[in-house]
């Protein structure tokens, strides 16, 4: 019966995570498909090798986890966050289908993920903060120069301004730019004529 008890919060907590929190807040359908699949799949892996034996399936399910964290689906881009939510989506597939002296601590190590996200993920912790790669239509190779230009187009103070590409035939640059913004106006939206007029 303790096992259903942990199989039914498992498939909770992952519900939780990508509809409660991720699907909300980022809007991408593909990976929550993925999240669900790499859930479900990790749980229903990790279980059949604990049934083979308790010091075996352990391990290997520690090594599953492992595997799956280094490949990180390289046939797309992910952004941190994103590979955050695949850690806790293995995380709570493992956490489900590992065998303990209690099913109250994994049921709570599964709280403990759902609540670290749901806090560290929220857009308004820190929410000041951003991160652009900025293309310039000018070479700028001065420091000060380039970080007073960079607050000023950007309405913030920058905190790291890193060029990654200075093009002196076509007269850019390329600049990785963290910063803060320093005040909240709202910008008009754009009425399609307003844009067309503008060009």
């Amino acid at each position: 019966m303790s096992a259903f008890v942990l199989l039914g919060a498992e498939v909770l907590a992952v519900t939780v995570l990508v509809l409660g929190l991720y699907f909300p807040r980022h809007r991408r359908r593909d990976l929550m498909v993925a999240y669900f699949g790499v859930n479900i799949g990790v749980l229903a892996v990790a279980d059949a090798l604990r049934t083979t034996g308790a010091g075996a399936g352990l391990g290997l399910g520690f090594a599953l986890f492992g595997v799956l964290s280094i490949i990180r689906l390289r046939s797309t881009e992910l952004d941190q966050h994103e590979v955050a939510y695949f850690f806790s989506a293995l995380a709570l597939g493992l956490l489900g289908a590992l065998d303990t002296a209690s099913i109250w601590r994994n049921i709570a190590l599964m709280g403990l993920i759902l609540l670290v996200m749901a806090v560290v993920d929220n857009r308004r912790l820190f929410s000041r903060y951003e991160h652009q790669t900025v293309v310039l239509d000018s070479v700028v190779t001065n420091r000060d120069e380039l970080i007073g230009l960079l607050e000023h187009l950007l309405d913030g103070k920058v905190h790291s301004a890193r060029p990654l590409r200075v093009d002196l035939i076509n007269d850019s640059t390329v600049v990785d730019v963290r910063y803060s913004r320093t005040s909240s106006r709202a910008v008009a939206p754009v009425s399609p004529a307003a844009y067309a007029a503008r060009r």
